[in-house]
């Protein structure tokens, strides 16, 4: 029941937590001189933040899991995580 439970916790959470690594890393390669300052670690924490925030927001909202429109949110807030950090 207990590894259920944490199953469903980290399916949950994966595609915040994959697209928090993945947007920062796939954004150096287009604009890595402008985001040579920026630190990598901050831009994927700010990132895995705002994408919870967004996940919590689509469940609370739309009442479900796994809308199409959270998954736009993830890339939205994911997109300004790595603004934010580093190319403003």
């Amino acid at each position: 029941m207990l590894v259920q439970f944490f199953s469903h916790v980290l399916n949950f959470l994966l595609p915040a937590l994959a697209m928090a690594l993945l947007v920062p890393s796939l954004a150096r390669l287009v604009w890595w001189k402008s985001l040579a300052s920026a630190g990598w670690l901050r831009q994927v924490k700010v990132a895995a933040l705002l994408n919870l925030g967004v996940l919590l927001l689509g469940l609370i909202v739309l009442g479900r899991d796994g809308a199409m429109w959270t998954y736009a949110g993830l890339v939205l807030a994911s997109a300004l995580a790595v603004w934010w950090t580093g190319l403003r």
